[in-house]
């Protein structure tokens, strides 16, 4: 039944326009159409039920996969290792400190060393506003410089592993464990998402994980509410684009003034901590300009502005108010569990255990999104691909 299954979306992948999606890079989810997300998730549950019927998706026979976290990170990086891994690329993590750039050697340069037998490079630059987007697309452009000049031979695709704007790879798996819970797509229209700000002890969160989700969000029509306290803002172009996706889709966006608004009759709730923008953009200005006292000023000022909003929790109380008392939790990971990973913190113990193995699962459909992208940047028909795949039947386990 489950090759069955397989076929029937291989077959409906062969339906959707993926041809501008052959030899680009993956940015931003607002950049794709809405079939070439479609065609993510399809590819996405073809390598998972290939994977669970033991048929090798291997793709590749060699070939590298390039990592490069600027910041700290568990889930994501293991899932882009294991993403590769799948296909039958090796991962090879990119060491700053390790490396020439450390002495002073261009992006440019960086960029087309590495890549002579890479097929995918990966990259996590979160930390400062108006940097990281920026350097994935210098990265990008490096490389592809590289290929029309005949220095690489082939063009790797660059993905976003989660930038200063978007963190693509989370909101897609966000969304396909959204759709799996919902039983489809075509759920969606009218179902209600919270996006909230929660309390944190600590302080430099991206915004790119609530961004992520209200620029995805918006695009399937479904009701999508955005909450903070004053002056934690996103960035109003993602904002913008939001508003423009919900249009579009026949859904909403809208801004509430507390948790308590937003999670009124939610079918799905998001609470997570984030940075303001204002003082994002101040932070960075600050590491650019090696300020450290101002550095440190600003963290207490940030921990202090915090410690203001320990009421935004997401707490049994406010759960009984979402959709008949039992919408969707969700959160990217880890969070700041109360009473457990800290004092006071994003989500109270209780409701964070019940739903502990539903998050765990929508954290594990991140390697096959990831993988999703890399299959469809690399093969320009991936339903014929799949079909030879499956007429092999190679096992993955001998």
């Amino acid at each position: 039944m489950s090759k069955i299954f397989t076929n029937e979306l291989i077959k409906k992948l062969s339906l959707l326009n993926t041809e501008k999606m052959y030899l680009n890079d993956f940015l931003h989810t607002w950049d794709k159409t809405d079939q070439e997300l479609s065609a993510i998730y399809t590819v996405a549950t073809i390598l998972e039920e290939m994977r669970k019927d033991n048929i090798s998706p291997k793709v590749f026979d060699s070939g590298l996969g390039i990592s490069l976290f600027r910041d700290n990170s568990t889930r994501t990086r293991f899932s882009f290792a294991s993403a590769c891994n799948l296909l039958g690329l090796e991962v090879q993590d990119l060491d700053e400190g390790k490396s020439q750039v450390a002495h002073g050697e261009t992006v440019r340069e960086t960029a087309n060393m590495v890549s002579f037998m890479a097929d995918i490079i990966g990259i996590r630059d979160d930390m400062y506003i108006g940097k990281g987007h920026a350097y994935m697309k210098e990265v990008a452009e490096s490389i592809e410089a590289g290929h029309q000049e005949g220095v690489l031979e082939q063009r790797p695709t660059v993905v976003n592993l989660q930038c200063d704007v978007d963190h693509p790879t989370q909101s897609m798996s966000d969304m396909l464990h959204i759709i799996n819970t919902f039983g489809g797509v075509e759920n969606l229209k009218g179902k209600k998402i919270a996006m909230t700000w929660a309390y944190s002890p600590s302080y430099g969160k991206p915004l790119s994980v609530p961004q992520g989700i209200i620029g995805l969000m918006t695009r399937f029509g479904m009701d999508v509410s955005l909450a903070h306290p004053e002056g934690y803002e996103v960035m109003p172009e993602v904002e913008e684009i939001a508003r423009l996706n919900a249009q579009a889709s026949g859904g909403s966006f809208t801004k509430a003034a507390s948790m308590a608004d937003a999670f009124a009759d939610a079918d799905i709730v998001y609470p997570k901590s984030w940075a303001p923008f204002v003082a994002m953009e101040k932070r960075t200005e600050l590491y650019g300009n090696g300020d450290d006292a101002g550095i440190k000023a600003l963290e207490k000022e940030l921990l202090a502005q915090n410690a203001l909003h320990k009421d935004w929790e997401c707490t049994e109380d406010l759960m009984t108010k979402t959709k008949n008392g039992k919408a969707l939790y969700m959160h990217c990971l880890p969070a700041d569990i109360t009473g457990v990973s800290c004092d006071e913190g994003e989500v109270a113990a209780s409701v964070f255990d019940r739903y502990r193995v539903p998050l765990y699962k929508e954290a594990s459909y991140k390697p096959y999104i990831i993988a999703a992208m890399i299959f469809l940047s690399k093969f320009k028909n991936p339903s014929d691909t799949f079909k030879t795949l499956m007429d092999q039947e190679t096992s993955r386990i001998l």
